[in-house]
């Protein structure tokens, strides 16, 4: 590892990790918590709750502060050390246990190296087999050899990364919370006293498809996340891959929503990047009349989560995950219109949060980029 550079002495991680063999018996009528770990580092979490009775045989108990490697995924970064809320949970022998000697390595100087880049090459190595079956291999992993500081030293490391992965997540949190304020801002501006409830039949037309499909040609598909996350930009499909016999082609300003999951929030306006994108027939596309209502207005009324409620109560359909918003029955819904002038700020206002967005999606990325570059120097001694 690159931290050999620093004249720290060499260790084998059989020297500092132990092991852990504590098993169980579940019982089948008792509730046990089971333990998964994601990839690259996004955390041990709980993966759910079960019965006794749905596990096949024994189970190894998680404790507090262990370090815990998924033996399929430790090459894809699956590591980290058992959060104390997880303490007791249980896991299968895919996810190797192991104690840690605190008298020679601070748990938390390896949950934060474990996230490195040359640790997860490190697992990669000691992984073997053939495709779909790659496994870490316990006895290669131990014999891995890392450079390791003295404690006091791997302690003001860990206080120093600590004290960034902080600012980075305040800076985060700070962005996140602007973002909100910019949102309320606008459904303040919808909120106009005297607007009137408007159908929107009257405010929108709902589009027929326009394009019919030809198996000897590709169509780029445009998609609508849920919750309000707006329209984005799909797959891109060959006419035999679908049954599909007409699509509707996709226009900037255009508000479009899937059938199925109307009621989750998937609602959204066209935007640039999406434009001349299509869409199957089970999401309707409507095009705003501009003299009545701008497009901005239309996607800051349905991404307002208030509003899904009644949304669910006017979608047909028995099962919960079934329910579908019909286009006439949407175009009965109404919408509290307010004046042009009032529609306009709200626009430009609109607009101006888009774009803040988008800039802020560019600084999430630099921020997620920071701490791996912090890491890595953290532990080459240049910190």
């Amino acid at each position: 590892m690159k931290g050999a550079a620093t004249g720290w002495p060499r260790v084998k991680l059989s020297d500092v990790l132990t092991r852990s063999t504590q098993i169980v018996e579940p019982m089948v009528d008792q509730k046990y918590r089971e333990i998964t770990v994601r990839l690259w580092g996004k955390g041990v979490v709980e993966r759910g709750r079960l019965l006794g009775a749905s596990f096949s045989g024994r189970r190894f108990v998680a404790h507090a502060g262990q370090f815990i490697a998924s033996r399929i995924d430790a090459r894809n970064g699956a590591m980290g050390l058992v959060p104390a809320s997880l303490d007791g949970a249980l896991v299968s022998n895919d996810f190797p246990l192991f104690d840690v000697r605190a008298d020679r390595l601070f748990p938390q100087y390896l949950g934060w190296m474990c996230r490195t880049a040359s640790f997860v090459e490190l697992c990669a190595r000691a992984s073997e087999g053939t495709t779909n079956r790659v496994r870490l291999k316990r006895t290669d992993f131990l014999d891995l050899e890392i450079a390791l500081p003295s404690l006091p030293e791997q302690q003001c490391i860990v206080a120093r990364i600590d004290e960034i992965a902080g600012q980075l997540a305040d800076a985060q949190t700070l962005q996140d919370a602007v973002l909100r304020e910019a949102c309320e801002l606008c459904r303040a501006l919808m909120r106009e006293p005297g607007a009137i409830g408007t159908p929107l039949r009257e405010l929108v037309s709902l589009r027929a498809p326009n394009v019919s499909v030809r198996a000897d040609l590709n169509y780029h598909f445009a998609g609508v996340y849920s919750f309000g996350r707006g329209v984005f930009v799909g797959n891109t499909k060959s006419g035999t891959e679908f049954a599909y016999p007409r699509l509707t082609r996709l226009r900037t300003g255009d508000f479009v929503y899937p059938k199925l999951m109307a009621w989750e929030g998937a609602f959204g306006i066209v935007p640039p990047e999406c434009d001349g994108l299509v869409v199957s027939t089970e999401f309707p596309v409507f095009e705003p009349n501009l003299s009545r209502v701008l497009p901005a207005v239309l996607d800051v009324h349905f991404r307002n989560p208030a509003l899904w409620a009644g949304i669910g109560s006017a979608s047909t359909g028995t099962n919960v995950r079934r329910r579908r918003l019909n286009p006439q029955d949407f175009l009965d819904l109404e919408l509290p219109l307010p004046s042009m002038e009032r529609q306009q700020l709200l626009a430009a206002t609109y607009q101006g949060v888009q774009e803040a967005n988008a800039r802020q999606s560019e600084s999430r990325v630099m921020l997620q980029a920071l701490l791996p570059a912090i890491l890595d120097r953290a532990f080459a001694g240049a910190l």
